[in-house]
């Protein structure tokens, strides 16, 4: 499945998410100072000392940024002020809803790449979210055998330089936002195993119970959805 750029729409005030549904968020990271300085002000203090660590300005807005709209987002579903939020962490890094929400059955993930950033959002269900922009990699082929497996790397091998590009990505996306899901981290992203096949909804060969959903959020970018379950319902919103 693929969602083009034109399909991310605003959300409505009354938002619900339906069990069988997956919410994927688009937010433009660059924001004007007011709004950074609004969303700062929701953050946690050791979101706060985070921040401050980003050498670059632009990475430490574009962090103050994500993690405040990513508050905001939450607090909508959820029906609490972003800054009441609270986050614990997974032992890869991954955060997750403190237990003090854990009635909600809320589960989200977070990625970005250079001033984009996507959220998805599920109820009962784990997720993972991983975006790319395509950029031209010299070694893409020695990566492909490093990273994927014999079937996978085959496909690529016979595809022409410009589709390789694009390909790789596209494989990429569809395991990082897998592991991602399941918190087990980059280490095993030969073990994953995606089908891509020409007019086919991409699929997880390794994990029968998921469902991987391909989102194209920008010019130039892949980005992939990794979710439990099936015969799930995409909804693509614009921050």
């Amino acid at each position: 499945m693929t969602v083009e750029n034109h399909l991310w729409l605003p959300a409505s005030a009354d938002l619900t998410l339906l069990q069988d549904e997956v919410h994927v968020w688009r937010i433009d990271l660059d924001r004007p100072e007011g709004q950074l300085q609004h969303l700062a002000a929701t953050l946690s203090s050791d979101e706060v000392c985070r921040a401050k660590r980003f050498y670059k300005e632009q990475h430490r807005q574009r962090f103050i940024a994500g993690r405040g709209i990513l508050r905001t987002i939450l607090g909508r579903y959820l029906g609490v002020e972003a800054q009441q939020l609270e986050f614990c962490y997974e032992s890869s890094g991954k955060p997750v809803l403190a237990d003090t929400f854990a009635d909600s059955k809320l589960s989200f993930n977070l990625t970005h790449s250079v001033g984009l950033a996507l959220c998805a959002v599920t109820c009962d269900r784990l997720v993972g979210v991983d975006l790319e922009y395509i950029r031209p990699i010299s070694d893409v082929l020695a990566l492909a055998k490093r990273y994927f497996s014999p079937a996978e790397y085959a496909v690529m091998c016979g595809l022409t330089p410009n589709k390789m590009q694009e390909v790789f990505f596209r494989y990429w996306t569809c395991k990082e936002a897998y592991l991602k899901a399941t918190g087990v981290g980059i280490a095993q992203l030969e073990q994953i195993e995606v089908s891509l096949t020409p007019g086919q909804p991409a699929k997880l060969k390794t994990e029968q119970k998921w469902s991987l959903l391909e989102l194209v959020p920008a010019n130039n970018s892949v980005a992939a959805v990794a979710v439990e379950g099936s015969g799930l319902q995409l909804r693509c919103w614009q921050y």
